[in-house]
């Protein structure tokens, strides 16, 4: 019997330590590739992904306990994986069969069943979370943030990697991890060199470390280009927008 091969498997996976390599990064290309297919064709996932951003920052607006934040985290998860779940369940279901089946039409209500109860539960513990500080905001709270850097440096390169999967997928250039507009490890890294500047701009040396992190996002940036995986102008964009989200986190409870 002939075997057919799908585009993935078309190519076998090389041998040794690099092949493995390879083989790994080529299977984390596939996953962003889904995360950027559901963003670009799923109107519900954009809404997800939007609610997801308002409710970070209305965490750091209301100043939530890392324990809290934690929650909501776990909750706009499961909302967004329940989300792509129900794509794929879709996607399968029409490649299965091109008429009306009853079975189906089941299969396909039971995976927006489960992002309806998702996101339930997303709600329920979004007004268990704020519910008191909406009613009696607190100046102390809101202190206790702007005095937690870390806490505001995990959320900046959070939404430094949303920004990111939302540009590639509204651009449609290159693959997730492999080119592409914007170059996601230039905005990780300067993210980090922004998060590092503001976090230790009162240290005694503060210009010195601020330097070697700009120097070493400046490595990344640079290996990115010199393996030809992104072009100079997709690592400038990548740089500016971890930066600049980086830089409104931090400015807006400085």
């Amino acid at each position: 019997m002939a075997r057919f091969l799908t585009p993935r498997q078309s190519t076998p996976p090389g041998g040794g330590g690099r092949g493995r390599g390879s083989a790994f990064l080529t299977a984390l290309n596939y996953a962003f590739e889904g995360i950027i297919h559901v963003v670009r064709t799923e109107r519900n996932m954009r809404i997800h992904i939007a609610v997801t951003v308002g409710v970070l920052l209305c965490a750091l607006i209301l100043g939530v306990s890392k324990e809290e934040l934690l929650a909501l985290i776990f909750a706009c998860t499961l909302v967004l994986v329940a989300e792509m779940i129900n794509t794929a369940v879709e996607a399968a279901i029409d490649v299965a069969t091109s008429s009306f089946d009853p079975r189906a039409k089941i299969a396909k209500d039971v995976a927006a069943g489960a992002v309806l109860v998702t996101s339930v539960c997303a709600l329920a513990v979004g007004y268990v979370v704020f519910a008191d500080r909406i009613r009696d905001p607190s100046d102390d709270l809101v202190r206790q943030v702007r005095e937690s850097p870390l806490h505001l440096s995990v959320i900046a390169l959070f939404l430094v990697v949303i920004a990111v999967i939302a540009i590639k997928a509204w651009s449609g250039r290159g693959t997730p991890v492999s080119g592409g507009l914007p170059s996601g490890h230039s905005a990780i890294a300067f993210a980090c060199w922004a998060a590092i500047v503001f976090v230790t701009q009162n240290y005694a040396h503060s210009v010195l470390i601020g330097s070697l992190a700009f120097v070493m996002a400046a490595l990344v940036a640079q290996t990115r280009v010199e393996a030809g995986i992104h072009t100079v102008p997709e690592v400038i964009y990548g740089a500016v927008v971890g930066v600049l989200v980086t830089l409104i986190v931090f400015q807006i409870w400085d």
